[in-house]
């Protein structure tokens, strides 16, 4: 007997990276799954986003795993394009349980004209199409009567801050105030809504060309290997980064029973990059003992 027999989950940036983890997660437990993708680049992002190839292939992964699974290219900053979603869902399966409101895109920016419009970008998709995903599915969510729960994908810059990414930052800042205001909203039809916030993960998000030579300025062609001394610095633990399967587990958890009193929380799935004092990182902590050492 799964966790999550009888439910339903919509998962929206299912394609691929942490979207198609937590759908198979959650199928894993015997929920029925609707997943959705924009399926095509928007403007400004320096890494390829999911095609709808991606979302073909994480339809059929979840169908291998003996549920049922509808997949929609969608676009969350379109109301109207989710509530078709929505109503399809409806159509197709009757109900809807959880919705984990996953899909966000980062564009590291500077202060200055060019940043004006990466802005409106950056907080249209990360904060309010995750406000247009909530409205659109709502009325699924409640006609059950038997609760509900709604996961917000935010990030360990929901509470720190991160160089030159205010947009970023600031949206999933406002994120943890979003799920703070739904959860006291929503407490009285058994609607819980939560956080997870992930340190960085490996998805095309974080590892990505851009990326590689953010993490290793004045390299000539970084590798992926090359980034893991500077993104291990970011974190407690000494990882890197994590997969996404770890981010599904605290997902689950909180789509489930076991999370039945559990309401308005950010749940950090951080390796500790949260905790660390400001300026200073594990990696910083080594060099400055190992010049002490060297000076001893």
């Amino acid at each position: 007997m799964g966790k999550m027999d009888g439910k339903v989950a919509l998962i929206t940036g299912g394609a691929r990276g942490q979207g198609r983890a937590h759908a198979l997660r959650l199928a894993q437990e015997g929920a029925d799954i609707v997943i959705t993708d924009i399926c095509k680049q928007i403007e400004g992002v320096h890494y390829p986003l999911a095609d709808e190839s991606d979302l073909a292939e994480t339809e059929k992964l979840v169908r291998e795993l003996g549920v049922r699974c509808l997949s929609f290219v969608a676009d969350a900053r379109d109301a109207a394009r989710m509530k078709e979603v929505a109503d399809r869902t409806a159509d197709e399966f009757g109900r809807l349980d959880t919705v984990v409101i996953n899909h966000g895109i980062g564009l590291p920016h500077g202060i200055d004209e060019e940043s004006l419009e990466i802005w409106d970008t950056v907080i249209e998709t990360n904060l309010s199409a995750v406000w247009r995903t909530v409205v659109a599915t709502l009325p699924l969510l409640k006609a059950t009567g038997e609760g509900g729960s709604i996961i917000v994908t935010g990030s360990a810059a929901s509470l720190v801050a991160i160089f030159n990414n205010a947009a970023y930052t600031v949206a999933k800042h406002g994120l943890i105030g979003l799920v703070k205001c739904l959860a006291a909203d929503l407490a009285q039809d058994w609607i819980r809504v939560n956080a997870v916030l992930p340190t960085n993960v490996n998805t095309t998000l974080f590892i990505n060309e851009y990326n590689k030579s953010r993490f290793c300025p004045g390299k000539e062609d970084p590798t992926v290997d090359d980034m893991k001394i500077p993104a291990e610095s970011l974190n407690l633990l000494p990882v890197p980064w994590m997969e996404p399967e770890y981010v599904s587990h605290a997902v689950l958890y909180l789509a489930s029973e076991e999370a039945k009193y559990v309401t308005g929380i950010a749940l950090p799935v951080d390796a500790g990059m949260t905790i660390q004092p400001p300026g200073i990182t594990p990696f910083v902590g080594r060099m400055m003992a190992e010049l002490k050492q060297g000076l001893d």
